[in-house]
């Protein structure tokens, strides 16, 4: 398997298309909401189906694994059932659900052997942690964390895990279209240490919206790969909007309707005041809607030259 610097989320088939056709070095990072054994907002792609499409060409990981993290509560059992039988790499996160360490670090264990000896998957890979905006990790907890599963999984298994996620200060606002985050090189630099004493490669998540130097000054500091998600989806919400015309009241009818957007903004947002920005927050949640297919721009083939434009300034 390749080891991609940049992991990109897949928020329709025209970023699965672009970026496959693009042919560089790149992941995808489907969610549980995006794709899973039961469909998702991505084209309705269930994880057979999806993995299916993409068929080897760029590595798929699953992102945000687990309790918690699908459309309605569960234990992600059945998820990592179909993950294990399709996805190279699964990111075990308990923690949206589990604030408490020791009971998130016992959960990434169960999880782990799981899939490993019930499941009888000796070759998928593993990615644990999480990114800040669900649960803040110290680098001495991340020291613990690696610390604790090379203690307590087979050596073989232990080896599975591939990623580790660190934190150095992210955070999105997606109707700004910014990084909200404050950097700190030197958080990044110890948990990037954490990592490589235990063997993993880091990755960070939230990487949307930086600049080519913001990346390069992660890279340089050792990080190996970071999650770029939203941003590749507002691409192409931003071109339907400019081709939309009259049918941008129908867009945003559609978009407020999903509620979709009510967890990326304050209590004070009035969505009939700030219509333009509702749809740059949630646009790409509705793609697969009948209701926006029925009125969406014929743009396919430009809409992935941006993408492709914004993959070649990646690389």
């Amino acid at each position: 398997m390749s080891n991609p610097k940049y992991f990109i989320g897949p928020m329709s088939k025209n970023i699965v298309d672009a970026i496959i056709e693009f042919d560089g070095n790149f992941g995808f990072i489907p969610s549980r909401r995006q794709v899973d054994y039961n469909g998702g907002y991505v084209n309705g792609w269930t994880t057979g189906e999806f993995t299916t499409y993409v068929n080897g060409r760029v590595p798929i990981e699953r992102d945000h694994g687990g309790i918690g993290q699908g459309y309605k509560q569960d234990d992600g059992m059945k998820s990592f059932m179909h993950d294990s039988q399709y996805l190279d790499i699964i990111h075990i996160d308990p923690w949206k659900y589990y604030q408490d360490f020791d009971k998130g670090l016992q959960e990434t264990v169960d999880y782990i052997n799981f899939i490993s000896l019930v499941l009888d998957n000796t070759t998928v890979k593993f990615e644990v942690g999480t990114e800040e905006s669900i649960r803040r990790f110290e680098t001495h907890e991340l020291e613990k964390l690696l610390g604790v599963l090379e203690n307590k999984l087979s050596s073989k298994i232990y080896d599975n895990i591939e990623y580790a996620v660190v934190q150095s200060g992210v955070g999105l606002d997606l109707g700004k279209q910014t990084n909200t985050g404050t950097f700190n090189p030197k958080r990044l630099e110890e948990m990037v240490n954490v990592c490589k004493k235990f063997g993993k490669k880091s990755k960070e998540h939230n990487g949307d919206y930086l600049s080519n130097k913001e990346y390069k000054d992660r890279f340089d500091l050792g990080l190996d790969s970071i999650n770029i998600a939203p941003e590749f989806g507002q691409l192409e919400t931003l071109c339907y909007l400019d081709e939309m015309g009259d049918n941008i009241q129908d867009y945003y009818q559609i978009c407020y309707e999903s509620k979709r957007w009510e967890k990326w903004v304050d209590g004070d947002f009035v969505p009939s005041d700030n219509k333009k920005e509702l749809i740059k927050i949630c646009g790409h949640y509705v793609f697969s809607d009948i209701k926006f297919i029925d009125i969406k721009p014929n743009i396919d083939d430009a809409i992935k030259d941006v993408i492709k434009n914004k993959l070649r300034e990646l690389v």
